[in-house]
């Protein structure tokens, strides 16, 4: 990770592109609109939630173990903003 305010682009980019794709789910699929709109705001919070876990590291004045800190955090990222997108795919693809 070259800096912090690094990830927290990558965290900002990452949720436009789950809230472009609910906007483009919503404009083909109007009817399930309730269900895409939970998603989006899952992923509002959990912005929030990966912003404040960013700015907090447990331990501020040991290097490796903000290093570790920020690790867990680019792998939590992608997991919850992984499950995100498949949650999206499976209100999508149901009939």
């Amino acid at each position: 990770m070259a800096n912090l305010r690094t990830l927290k682009k990558e965290i900002d980019y990452r949720l436009e592109e789950v809230v472009f794709d609910c906007d483009m789910a919503i404009c083909f699929q109007p009817s399930k609109e309730k269900e895409i709109f939970d998603v989006m705001q899952e992923a509002v919070e959990a912005r929030n939630s990966l912003f404040t876990k960013a700015m907090n590291p447990a331990e501020p004045h040991n290097r490796t173990l903000v290093r570790k800190h920020y690790a867990a955090l680019r792998a939590e990222m992608d997991d919850v903003f992984g499950k995100l997108f498949e949650k999206l795919s499976a209100i999508n693809g149901a009939k």
